[in-house]
């Protein structure tokens, strides 16, 4: 009696494999992808590519490491701990540290695995399919892309010249759409654009909307809706360690709003979502935190002097900014041969922007340190005052 052949499982040298020279062996996507959301597939995805320089601006990161004896000090506290165990599902006494530092009550306080995580949170807990998120235009594309992944409707609405928030189109907008949720990214990304007092207040005042007030750069200006916690329950003010606490690689964030609202965005992020040495690490930090707002400090006067010296460079329109980058426009050449010319002949990478409309010729330069921006000054001085410089030229 035949026996029907049985599959074989999968060796290295498997036909599925996506080595070079195999990919035309791969199945046709089609019929995975049918069964991908449309919403999900009609979204670019966030993607960043960043290649060595010696001088990295690309990413709005502190240049300034974690320093080492803290380093140590969180090393040596998580080598203490039991690794085999999960870390704590609620870590009541880090939510009481931010409590304190920022003015709020532990039950109030929900940590995620950056702060993005707890965008993405916020937004699946709050967006039933085609409920509106209204936010500025241009800013941070993750509000976008999860709006759609999660299958709401994105209204942007533009900011003013120079990138002002303008507080009464976005109300406008919110009530003609009847929007769920509100964004205000404030300094706003990738512009720099502050909130002016009040705002918040204002908004709350004249929509019904959920209000996300993502502060991931207040560290380093612009007034801050944390008061706004105590007279609405409607206000969700996140924050992040990646900025102004040079985390980054490790991955800490925050939100704080009223506590029967955190115990529902909790709903939205994962069990366990922080380790046990990025735990460690944010108590460290927050014991150590004089120590790092002094950094924060530093930056903010090297950031003025490189906003002095831009504005003294001819074919530049510089924006007035209160995070720890700058957004610049190129008025005599192309946004892209500046930015590979910063990168090729000065190793110095920033971030070209310019694709998007309201972003013609534009870059973003992360704040670094004063020899990294003194050498942006430079570099751009010469791209710029170079004979042929013009784009008629």
């Amino acid at each position: 009696m035949s026996r029907r052949p049985t599959s074989q499982p999968l060796s290295p040298a498997s036909p599925l494999t996506t080595s070079p020279g195999h990919a035309d062996r791969l199945p046709h996507a089609s019929e995975g992808l049918a069964l991908i959301k449309q919403a999900v597939r009609s979204q670019a995805g966030y993607a960043l590519a960043a290649p060595e320089a010696k001088h990295k601006l690309n990413q709005n990161e502190s240049p300034f490491d974690f320093p080492a004896p803290l380093k140590q000090e969180v090393m040596d506290q998580a080598a203490a701990q039991a690794w085999q165990r999960y870390p704590a599902f609620s870590p009541r006494d880090l939510q009481q540290a931010i409590a304190t530092r920022y003015g709020w009550v532990p039950d109030g306080v929900v940590v995620g695995n950056g702060s993005n995580e707890l965008i993405q949170a916020t937004l699946a807990v709050s967006l039933e399919a085609g409920d509106v998120v209204v936010a500025p235009s241009p800013t941070f594309s993750l509000y976008r892309l999860m709006t759609g992944v999660l299958g709401g409707r994105y209204v942007p609405v533009s900011l003013e010249q120079n990138f002002r928030y303008d507080t009464d189109r976005l109300i406008e907008a919110a009530r003609r759409e009847q929007a769920r949720v509100i964004v205000l990214n404030s300094p706003n990304n990738p512009t720099g654009s502050a909130l002016a007092p009040g705002a918040v207040e204002q908004i709350l005042a004249e929509t019904d909307a959920l209000v996300l007030c993502d502060e991931a750069y207040q560290d380093f200006g612009g007034t801050s809706a944390l008061p706004q916690l105590a007279h609405s329950s409607r206000v969700i003010v996140l924050r992040t360690f990646s900025k102004a606490f040079g985390l980054a690689g490790l991955r800490f964030g925050f939100g704080l709003a009223h506590p029967a609202v955190a115990g529902e965005i909790a709903k939205g992020k994962l069990p366990y979502n922080v380790n046990l040495i990025t735990l460690t690490a944010a108590r460290v930090a927050l014991r150590h935190a004089a120590t790092l707002t002094a950094r924060v400090d530093e930056l903010i006067v090297v950031r003025e002097r490189f906003l002095a010296d831009l504005r003294r460079l001819p074919g530049l329109a510089v924006y007035p900014t209160a995070a720890n980058f700058v957004l610049i426009r190129c008025v005599n050449l192309p946004a892209r041969d500046v930015f590979q010319r910063l990168h090729q002949q000065y190793g110095i990478l920033v971030r070209d922007v310019s694709g998007a409309p309201e972003l013609a010729e534009c870059l973003r330069i992360s704040i670094g340190t004063a020899e990294d921006m003194d050498a942006v000054i430079h570099a751009l001085g010469e791209i710029f005052s170079a004979p042929g410089r013009n784009r008629g030229a």
